[in-house]
């Protein structure tokens, strides 16, 4: 099956999937699944923009709401995670996960799915330590507060995935999708790979010095699921690094993504115009590839305490590089988006001896990449192909590791007859283990400041697997359903106004104005008919539409 997936999304679809059309034309295939890595913005009118934590002039409608309303229909299947860019409103109706238009479907806070036998799983939102081991409190109407910090990632949403089945060779592939980066992911790069990388973002290089870029807890996740894929976005640059789950042979090259990944495998030559750090100047902390397994331990105590310093860098006087992102949305607040300047958790400690997942004996990695926002010239989109259950292909491979030129105005899109596709039709199913976690947990997620306590692990995976058994004799195809036997897609909110002149209101100062009153308000509370059908098929409460 091949797969697409897209960094930061910030409205394009449009752009998106037509650069997608280019590339079937181009290379004669037919994308089976496009997989989106936040920033999706799913604005649907202009009350939904006050619902989005940017600067005023970033409250722009963009391209969703003709998918919303019906007016184009998205021609791949689309899955989508939150980042920190978002209409919350939104998302909140779907917190379990829904179709957010026809073909587009929203992963939830947390999540994960089966497409043709292959998991899916999700974590939405950026990671920022004092909301970490909160509840979900925020309501509507949002404080300017709760703008941010509904898009925070909890404590809960971490523990509820690491109790997915890890990755190995003998198990079906796994693909996970963050906004965050995986905390010191960069310390598994190659010294060539990561001076490409401070070439471009030389703001990085004091937080990589630190160990502090990157969420402390999807580096536990990262140890404990060990997925074939993980990409990433939110940091708008292309960036990659495979890491090794066991004893393999040293590899220099870690940077190249190998047979594997590329069509073009040769290997790169340095360019004489760049300008080289040297690699004294930036050591490479190696992969320790047996010692990589990790267990998140569930009744551990979460310390606050600032990690250790991974030693990649010395660091420079921060005066001689710029100290924020130019091209990140600051906010107008001190939120802190940008700075990471709060106390964090540690990731969790290497497991001893014995683990409860040890490495397999053929060897496994996890590829991880991270991709840019959709503009021309920049690495925003990526192809692979994957072995599925249902459709063998070739082996899991990259077919895009380039930036690609904008997209033609008009681009064909690859018919049955003429592109080469390695699934008829990409079906999308429950996955039964994440239905058995929601049901162990649902009691347990807090909607309030503060989180219920947990149960240590022991207890938690004997839950799991009590729910396992339910939803197998109590689902359909043993909890592998179809999502939309369960889940329909339904407008909640209406489109956007439409003004006189035929044109769409809202796009800030370019749009209609600030005229229609109500237009620039916060809009009430849905209640979404998906999440009513998710809760009675699982049989519990619905938390998430209560006060809707």
């Amino acid at each position: 099956m091949k797969i697409a997936i897209e960094g930061c999304c910030h409205g394009a679809l449009d752009t998106i999937y037509s650069s997608i059309a280019d590339l079937e034309a181009k290379n004669n295939f037919r994308v089976d699944l496009l997989l989106i890595c936040g920033d999706f913005q799913a604005i649907r009118n202009e009350r939904d923009l006050q619902c989005m934590a940017v600067p005023e002039k970033y409250k722009q409608l963009g391209g969703f709401y003709k998918y919303y309303i019906g007016e184009k229909t998205a021609p791949i299947l689309t899955l989508i995670i939150g980042g920190n860019h978002e209409a919350s409103n939104y998302f909140w109706e779907l917190f379990h996960g829904g179709w957010v238009a026809p073909n587009i479907y929203f992963l939830g806070y947390a999540g994960s799915v089966l497409v043709n036998g292959i998991r899916i799983a999700g974590a939405s939102g950026i990671f920022k330590g004092y909301n970490f081991n909160k509840g979900y409190f925020e309501r509507q109407p949002y404080s300017k507060d709760d703008l941010r910090s509904i898009y925070h990632i909890r404590e809960s949403a971490i523990r509820q995935l690491s109790l997915l089945p890890p990755s190995s060779p003998s198990s079906s592939t796994t693909i996970l999708l963050s906004h965050d980066w995986p905390l010191n992911i960069t310390s598994y790069a190659s010294p060539s790979n990561l001076n490409q990388l401070l070439r471009k973002k030389p703001y990085f290089k004091q937080e990589v010095s630190e160990g502090r870029l990157g969420s402390p807890p999807l580096m536990g996740l990262f140890q404990v699921l060990r997925p074939r894929w993980w990409f990433s976005a939110h940091l708008h640059v292309g960036f990659d690094v495979r890491v090794w789950w066991e004893d393999a042979p040293a590899r220099d090259d870690q940077a190249e993504m190998g047979q594997a990944r590329s069509n073009k495998a040769e290997k790169k030559v340095a360019n004489p115009d760049e300008i080289v750090i040297d690699d004294d100047e930036i050591e490479s902390v190696p992969a320790q590839a047996s010692t990589l397994t990790s267990v998140l331990t569930l009744n551990s105590q979460i310390s606050s305490s600032t990690p250790a310093p991974v030693p990649v860098a010395t660091p420079s006087p921060p005066a001689l590089y710029p100290k924020s992102n130019p091209d990140e949305i600051i906010l107008d607040d001190l939120d802190g988006d940008v700075a990471f300047d709060v106390a964090v958790p540690t990731p969790p400690l290497l497991p001893a001896s014995g683990s409860v997942y040890p490495p397999s004996e053929s060897g496994w990695y996890t590829q991880f990449v991270a991709l840019d926002k959709c503009l021309p010239q920049r690495k925003f989109l990526e192809v692979i192909d994957v072995d599925t259950p249902e459709f063998p292909s070739t082996p899991s491979s990259s077919t895009l590791a380039q930036p690609i030129p904008p997209p033609s105005s008009s681009s064909p899109t690859s018919s049955p007859e003429t592109a080469t596709s390695s699934a008829s039709h990409p079906i999308l199913t429950f996955d039964p283990y994440w239905l058995a976690i929601t049901r162990a947990f649902h009691s347990n997620i807090s909607f309030t400041h503060k989180q219920k306590p947990f149960p240590d692990e022991a207890t938690a995976r004997e839950m799991v697997s009590k729910e396992l058994a339910w939803v197998k004799e109590n689902i359909e195809g043993e909890g592998k359903l179809r999502v939309q036997d369960v889940q329909q897609f339904a407008r909640t909110a209406p489109g956007p106004e439409i003004i006189p002149d035929g044109g769409v209101g809202g796009e800030g100062s370019r749009g209609g104005g600030r005229g229609g009153g109500e237009r620039w308000v916060q809009p009430p509370a849905y209640s979404n008919p998906q999440t009513e059908a998710f809760c009675r098929m699982l049989m519990v409460p619905n938390f998430v539409n209560q006060g809707a």
